[in-house]
């Protein structure tokens, strides 16, 4: 057994075969469409009863037709055996009220800004967004609005390749890895155009019609 405090590569949660859930960045998301705000009630109070019995919370989102549950183990910095036992748990909650798992569509939204001011600039962001500042970063602890991250020249992280676009806001949208090429192609779709894939399956580079680039993002190559 897995020792509840060593994070789990994406590959270890993946082989988990938790088919309810998806790991997005550094957690496990699940939907659970329960169709009405009474079925959802009530399988969120059966989360929170498991949740506190285990002394181990997720974050929980309740709205007329659906719960979206994400799962993570905070003092590691991603998903241990603690999400995965909890992740099954829930499923069969899900299972016993009848409610079905849909995967589609499972998204995690942070802003990159381009600059070597990042420490200067956080607290201002934080202040902007309602957030706090942490490891440098404006966070939202409450969810309701994306994490700030600041890509200084040289960074390893998404980088947007050079165009005749001035730019320096992005989307980094994270999606499951089973998800990414699908959002991908939903996006070219929609008349947008894919501007590297030098990267996937870590990241793809797309721009919309006007040349404003964003990142498709999954967790490969990321442990």
């Amino acid at each position: 057994m897995s020792d509840p405090r060593t994070k789990l590569t994406h590959r270890e949660v993946a082989d988990a075969g938790l088919d309810d859930w998806r790991q997005v960045l550094g957690s496990l998301k699940a939907r659970f469409r329960t169709g009405d705000f009474a079925t959802g009630l009530a399988l969120v109070d059966r989360i929170g009863a498991a949740a506190e019995e285990a002394n181990h919370h997720p974050d929980v989102s309740l709205t007329y037709p659906e719960v979206i549950v994400t799962l993570s183990s905070h003092d590691v910095g991603g998903i241990t055996s603690r999400d995965l036992d909890l992740a099954r748990t829930i499923s069969t909650y899900a299972a016993e009220a009848g409610v079905d798992a849909d995967v589609s569509g499972l998204t995690q939204l942070e802003l990159g800004l381009d600059t070597a001011a990042g420490e200067r600039l956080a607290p201002f962001y934080a202040a902007l967004l309602g957030s706090e500042v942490k490891d440098g970063e404006p966070v939202d602890a409450s969810g309701q609005v994306p994490t700030v991250w600041f890509q200084e020249p040289g960074d390893d992280g998404p980088a947007l390749p050079e165009t005749d676009v001035a730019q320096r806001w992005h989307f980094d949208v994270w999606v499951p890895m089973d998800e990414a090429a699908r959002r991908v192609q939903a996006v070219l779709d929609a008349c947008g155009t894919l501007v590297s894939d030098a990267a996937s399956p870590s990241y793809w580079v797309v721009a919309d019609a006007e040349g404003n680039r964003s990142c498709i993002c999954t967790v490969a190559s990321r442990d």
